[in-house]
């Protein structure tokens, strides 16, 4: 249900009201989703429900003049009305006290025995924190800490995802010393405190306590804050498949990232497929050179995507540097990349020197053979983009014609042609005349 538009009329709320919360409209309903609930149609929200229902998932809209009490009520009733809860999840719900004890109260209710995902975007009490942290089959969790909160020593030894957003210090990670993870898969942080600090190296210290280290395959942080990140916190969780780390450059670059610490992670996690550090990079001509972009590509063959700050300037450096190769050279270092999985590199704002796109797409081609999409807001990469699918629909065009050609061959074949003229020629291309 989709109640960005209230349909709630006068007459049509009559007939609702007149229904009783002890003769639901659908008694064997077992999933119940609606989005953009209002304050309005929340109240009715119980005359879907029934002891079969297993999963909610509500998706409000408020504004800043909703009164959250009649919300609050209808929230603290979900338990009641579906004893048998595996699934909740409640989106969008204001900051406010009076929803935080609904909340609570819903959670202290819900049956221990059958709750496997709690996705709740609202703070609870201490009491209701406690037994949360001990659902025995708890699988995916959202847990949100407001000003200075403690927490049990968690026990969910069938946790597999979890996602934590706080806003002041991090006394809640002790939390998670000694704690029973045994399945944690993922985790993700967000936060806008003014102070961040070494947030990786606290968090690397309670999870040595743990065995995390050994499980964990997607780690993310999330601020819309400058952050300066300890990366080398992380070289211990070897198993890691996706890193995510945001924070703003606004107002002045603030990565650090260098080839130094690019090569130290590819290292440690040879697994790796997803790798952002960084929202979209900016214009300073800071980061990972050539050589980290070609260690990164030999160390993590299973890389597709990648959000960095690096030094475009520094690969039209290189390629005018490079001395010519002889052909088994050649031929041996590209074979040495030839798998690497890289297919999207998101850039922003990168800049590149004028006149160069072309050998900047020809050096990204060559670290990144199946290179497919650059993601960019200056447009100086709209030629670097333009001529990586030439390169794409050539090469699969000679694969077709039962032709195989070496890399170089190929760049070849690309840097002899304008870009975006490849193709404009359908019928000479069809007839392998061009």
């Amino acid at each position: 249900m989709d109640f960005s538009k209230d349909l709630v009329t006068p007459d049509v709320a009559l007939v609702l009201q007149l229904r009783t919360i002890n003769d639901p409209w659908f008694p064997r309903l077992e999933t119940l989703k609606c989005k953009e609930v209002t304050e309005a149609f929340s109240p009715f929200i119980p005359l879907f429900l029934s002891p079969k229902t297993t999963e909610i998932e509500i998706e409000f809209e408020f504004t800043e003049d909703t009164p959250p009490v009649v919300v609050a009520s209808t929230i603290a009733r979900l338990s009641t009305l579906c004893p048998d809860l595996e699934r909740i999840i409640l989106n969008d719900l204001p900051r406010d006290l009076v929803i935080i004890e609904a909340v609570s109260e819903m959670a202290l209710a819900c049956n221990r025995d059958t709750l496997q995902m709690f996705r709740v975007d609202s703070p609870l009490t201490k009491e209701a924190r406690q037994a949360v942290f001990r659902l025995p089959r708890l699988s995916q969790m959202w847990a949100v800490f407001q000003g200075i909160v403690s927490l049990p020593t968690v026990a969910l030894p069938n946790l597999t995802a979890i996602d934590v957003e706080y806003h002041s210090n991090m006394n809640w990670l002790r939390g998670f010393h000694g704690a029973t993870l045994d399945k944690l898969d993922s985790i993700s942080f967000r936060s806008e405190s003014n102070h961040i600090g070494d947030f990786l190296g606290a968090f690397e210290s309670v999870a040595s306590s743990t065995s995390v280290q050994n499980t964990l395959s997607e780690f993310g942080f999330y601020t819309s804050r400058a952050w300066d990140p300890k990366y080398s916190s992380l070289l211990s969780f070897t198993q890691l498949k996706e890193v995510e780390i945001e924070f703003s450059c606004k107002g002045g670059c603030s990565s650090r990232i260098d080839d130094g610490i690019i090569t130290s992670l590819a290292e440690a996690m040879p697994k790796l497929e997803i790798l952002r550090l960084g929202k979209e990079p900016c214009a300073a001509p800071t980061g990972v050179t050539v050589n980290g972009l070609i260690g990164l590509a030999r160390l993590c063959p299973c890389l597709s995507k990648l959000r960095i700050h690096f030094q475009a300037a520094n690969l039209v450096e290189a390629a005018n540097n490079a001395a010519t190769p002889s052909p088994s050279d050649d031929e041996q270092a590209i074979d040495r990349r030839e798998d690497c999985a890289l297919a999207d590199l998101e850039v922003g704002d990168i800049r590149i020197p004028a006149r160069s796109g072309l050998k900047v797409a020809l050096i990204l081609l060559q670290i990144f053979p199946r290179i497919l999409n650059i993601k960019y807001t200056n447009e100086e990469w709209s030629s670097v983009a333009e001529i990586i699918g030439d390169f794409r629909r050539i090469r699969a065009f000679v694969h077709r014609s039962g032709i195989v050609y070496s890399l170089p061959t190929y760049l070849t074949i690309a840097s002899n042609t304008q870009p975006g003229s490849m193709f404009k020629d359908r019928n000479a291309l069809q007839d392998g005349r061009r």
